[in-house]
């Protein structure tokens, strides 16, 4: 979370007028090459900052590092110097930069099942080095900026619609088709180093029932992911099985499942210590020292900048932390400026859990706002909960969220542990049932479902006794 690292904005909220968050400034310890390389830009750290640092794992960096050496040496790429980072976000996102540098997160490696499906990953990827993808979207994104500009000087209404709507629709479509080249490019690749060809299929597939874990999605995403820019529908999951079959048949091209989950072992899981942790309906702050609790029905998101959350419906939820002068009275900090609409006679001075704290409500464009300001130890913690359509329950929850607000006791804090994906054999007699309730840090009734999506299973599918199987565990 936010200053030691954690939470965004919840959209097109009036209220806040200025959220002084600056991004959190991680390490970027460069990975080992796989071939000589440009020292790395503003770009890449760029990048690395926004998706949480680098995760540095030896075992699965040199798994990754020969992985893209096979699959250069038959994409066409050989000549072009390649080099893959781990970023340490639990978001499913894999990309690439046209100077070589390719980027998968450690969320996108927890769902990958086998060796083959990452590199799938990764031959897309490269793909899209190879057919020069970047240059001809910037340049497809000049044209539709030329497009609209024709569309603001032409006096036809009818010819200005037009243009502006080609404008918008063309560089989608070419996305697209950039995209489904990317793939069969891909798949050959795949097939071509010697990997199973099927392998992209199934990635796609575990990537739509992941999509299909709306509760566990909205609390470990943290930036747009794989499925925003690289959709997996069932058309394409369905053209990826045609372009294998061209190249074997099922079954057929190493997949190396067991040496990939035996690398997996002990991966970090979901967030980062320095971001918090949302476990179910609780966030905690190990290095901050605090915790509170959202209401039964709400989902959490713990984002780089601030820890949102939902009821799905009405009512939305931000959390974060910022500096206010131990001479300022927490009343005249509401007033400074930075809320929109306050109603002024409404700021009450409470103490919650022993914490001086300041309430207020706010109106604005036809949304009712509640406040509430903390003051910790070191900083203060703002609470501002937002609904189109307030009712009794939605001052209940704003009461009971910040009532929950606590500083953990040092106990508490040497208590509480990262989330990791452990790897283990599945004994006899063992289900997917069994195994998913060994699993901590996950919503009862998301266990099973959360299981065989990382697991590679459909519903009622079981592992036998021997295979290895992924369980997310403290």
């Amino acid at each position: 979370m936010l200053g030691v690292a954690a939470c965004g904005s919840w959209g097109d909220s009036a209220l806040v007028t200025a959220l002084p968050d600056p991004p959190p400034v991680r390490p970027t310890t460069p990975s080992p090459q796989v071939a000589q390389h440009p020292v790395r830009g503003a770009e890449h750290l760029k990048l690395v900052n926004a998706y949480g640092g680098v995760y540095e794992n030896l075992r699965i960096q040199a798994l990754l590092d020969d992985m893209v050496r096979r699959l250069a040496a038959v994409s066409g790429s050989s000549n072009r110097p390649l080099r893959v980072t781990i970023l340490n976000s639990p978001s499913i996102n894999a990309f690439a930069l046209p100077s070589g540098e390719i980027y998968v997160t450690r969320g996108l490696l927890a769902l990958a099942d086998d060796e083959s499906e990452l590199a799938a990953v990764i031959a897309h990827e490269i793909a899209h080095l190879t057919a020069d993808h970047a240059a001809l979207r910037q340049r497809q994104a000049q044209a539709a900026a030329l497009a609209r500009r024709v569309s603001e000087v032409v006096e036809d209404p009818d010819i200005k619609a037009d243009t502006a709507a080609t404008a918008e629709v063309s560089p989608a479509l070419f996305s697209q088709a950039q995209e489904l080249e990317a793939d069969n490019m891909g798949v050959h690749t795949l097939a071509a180093a010697g990997f199973d060809p099927f392998a992209a299929a199934r990635f796609l597939e575990s990537m739509n029932r992941y999509a299909a874990l709306p509760a566990l999605n909205a609390a470990s995403q943290t930036r747009p992911g794989f499925l925003s820019t690289h959709p997996s529908t069932p058309q394409r999951i369905e053209r990826a099985k045609q372009v294998a079959r061209q190249y074997a048949a099922p079954g057929v091209g190493r997949t190396a499942r067991s040496p990939y989950l035996r690398a997996l072992d002990g991966i970090l899981y979901g967030d980062d210590p320095r971001e918090g942790y949302v476990r179910g309906r609780e966030f905690a702050h190990v290095e901050l020292g605090i915790a509170f609790t959202v209401p039964q029905g709400y989902v959490l998101k713990n984002t780089s900048s601030a820890v949102l959350a939902t009821d799905g419906e009405h009512t939305a939820i931000r959390f974060d932390t910022v500096s206010v002068p131990s001479n300022m009275q927490l009343a005249d900090y509401l007033r400074s400026g930075w809320v929109k609409g306050l109603i002024d006679d409404s700021i009450r001075i409470e103490a919650v859990n022993g914490l001086e704290t300041a309430i207020a409500s706010a109106l604005v464009e036809g949304w009712s706002f509640r406040i509430a300001v903390v003051r910790g130890p070191e900083r203060a913690y703002r609470f501002i909960f937002a609904s189109s359509r307030p009712a009794a329950t939605f001052e209940d929850a704003f009461r009971r969220t910040v009532g929950s607000f606590r500083i953990l006791t040092p106990s508490q804090r040497a208590g509480m542990r990262p989330l990791r994906l452990r790897v283990v054999p599945v004994r006899d007699g063992e289900t997917t049932s069994s195994l998913a309730q060994r699993m901590r840090g996950v919503d009862d009734n998301l266990r099973i479902a959360l299981f065989e999506t990382l697991n590679g299973l459909v519903p009622g599918d079981n592992l036998a006794p021997g295979d290895l199987a992924k369980l997310v565990t403290e």
